[in-house]
């Protein structure tokens, strides 16, 4: 769908200050924002900057300097007339609140009932970025839609996404993350979903959870902010969600392959390491031709195919934009360079989507000598070694000529690899430029190479040095 010229919201600091509970001391009540932002570097004119207070650093600190740079506002939890740090003849105004954490989620929650269009929640273990990328990109076919931009999905992500929607913009598909208990809670109540996707229920966050039973318990309260009448679409090929229910009033619809599901995908096969099917609902039947690779991605295109008919959008029409959909930046990008066909997909990693990494890798490796550069995944809790154990014993099934590790608890994955017979050879690294070093006397044309860990591990940077970031991708 053509897109229409987004003019974006503007509000007076006094109506901010309304809006969030705070109270204007200082400067001009009808300074004009037009954006919120978070890093003090970043502020200026017609910028609302809210310190946050994080572990290490109280980013009231910069005050002083942004209402120096000219922003158009501040918050302040610290400040008051009495200690009022700035020149009290400045323009930029100055808003106390309590918690400025709170009161930027009030902003964002006074922003999303100020508009009446549709918003799909989407939260899951894993998937969540592509799912919402998906189910953009079939909605697009006939909306214009709002997205959640890049990892924009915390409690302080949620409420500047839910500034940054349009009077244009006809829905919006907003990325729901959570990593302790009771913060889905809050930013669901923030986003007031009227569709709510759960992707799946994985072992991401164990660290802080627990079990998988309790990330099924906090990943279902996002209902908690789901409007009154609204859906709940479920993974219903996972092994949790596939028995779950919505709360009395809402409506529960399952996706997936399986026969428990309203949209199913069947007669799937793999075609270069992409996925051809047939969508099926109520008896009708819409093929579907993917172009990004992996079986999973059937789960995440049936989510959107699923979101696009419950939103109106009949799926015949959404297949159209969702089967140009190519992926984005180091998730299942593959390239090709000198004769070596690199897979990256190193934006992040949990036991499931490092599996799902060594599938593409076997499915587009067909002819070529298979290499695997897998890293630590983090916050995987108690059970962390067994995981990444687990995930090389996983090559068994997968086997590649040459498995590199990076980090610590990526040893566990070589050691997997080595008692089940899944790796010809394995070396085993901590520092990345030692690695990257050993790959560059290694690789050859004719291989073909995966990327994959947390990004935390710094693996993007090792990737993008065999390949041009760029161009156009082989997907």
């Amino acid at each position: 769908m053509e897109k229409k010229n987004r003019t974006g919201r503007v509000m007076t600091a006094e109506e901010i200050a309304s809006a969030c509970g705070g109270r204007l001391f200082s400067g001009d009540k009808n300074s004009r924002i037009r954006r919120i932002v978070l890093d003090s570097r970043k502020a200026g004119e017609g910028d609302l900057f809210v310190p946050v207070i994080g572990e290490k650093v109280d980013a009231h600190r910069f005050l002083k300097q942004v209402a120096d740079r000219g922003a158009a506002a501040v918050f302040t939890s610290e400040h008051s007339e009495e200690d009022f740090p700035g020149d009290p003849g400045q323009s930029t105004a100055w808003i106390q609140v309590d918690d400025t954490r709170l009161a930027l989620q009030r902003l964002g929650a006074f922003c999303r009932r100020e508009s009446s269009i549709p918003v799909i929640g989407v939260t899951g273990s894993v998937g969540k970025t592509t799912t919402r990328e998906m189910i953009a990109a079939a909605l697009n076919a006939g909306f214009q839609v709002y997205k959640t931009p890049g990892n924009s999905n915390s409690q302080v992500g949620v409420p500047i996404t839910m500034w940054e929607i349009a009077p244009e913009d006809e829905i919006a598909v907003i990325e729901l993350g959570m990593s302790e208990p009771g913060e889905l809670t809050r930013i669901a109540e923030v986003a007031r979903p009227t569709m709510a996707v759960i992707t799946n229920i994985g072992i991401a966050h164990m660290e802080q959870l627990g079990s998988q039973e309790n990330i099924l318990r906090e990943k279902l309260t996002i209902q908690d902010g789901l409007e009154p009448g609204g859906v709940l679409l479920l993974n219903g090929d996972d092994p949790l969600l596939k028995h779950t229910r919505a709360r009395e009033g809402y409506r529960t619809v399952y996706y997936g392959t399986g026969e428990n599901c309203q949209y199913q995908a069947k007669e799937v096969r793999m075609e270069n390491g992409k996925a051809v099917f047939t969508a099926v609902h109520g008896g009708r039947q819409v093929p579907v031709r993917l172009q990004v690779p992996g079986f999973h991605n059937v789960l995440n295109a049936m989510a959107a195919l699923a979101a696009a008919e419950e939103s109106g959008l009949p799926m015949e029409q959404a297949v159209r934009t969702l089967e140009k959909f190519h992926g984005f930046k180091h998730r299942q990008q593959i390239f090709e360079k000198n004769g070596i066909v690199v897979v990256d997909d190193t934006y992040n990693a949990s036991p499931v989507s490092m599996k799902a990494g060594l599938d593409i890798l076997a499915d587009v490796s067909a002819g070529r000598r298979r290499i695997a550069v897998l890293a630590d995944m983090k916050e995987l809790g108690d059970e962390s070694r067994r995981f990444h154990y687990e995930v090389g014993t996983y090559l068994k099934e997968r086997p590649v000529e040459i498995l590199f590790t990076l980090g610590e608890l990526a040893e566990e994955i070589a050691r997997g690899a080595e008692e089940s017979g899944g790796a010809g050879c394995t070396e085993q690294y901590e520092d990345k430029e030692q690695l990257a070093k050993r790959l560059h006397q290694v690789l050859r044309p004719g291989d073909c190479v995966l990327f994959k860990g947390s990004n935390s591990m710094g693996l993007s940077e090792l990737a993008e040095q065999f390949y041009d970031p760029e161009p156009d991708t082989l997907q």
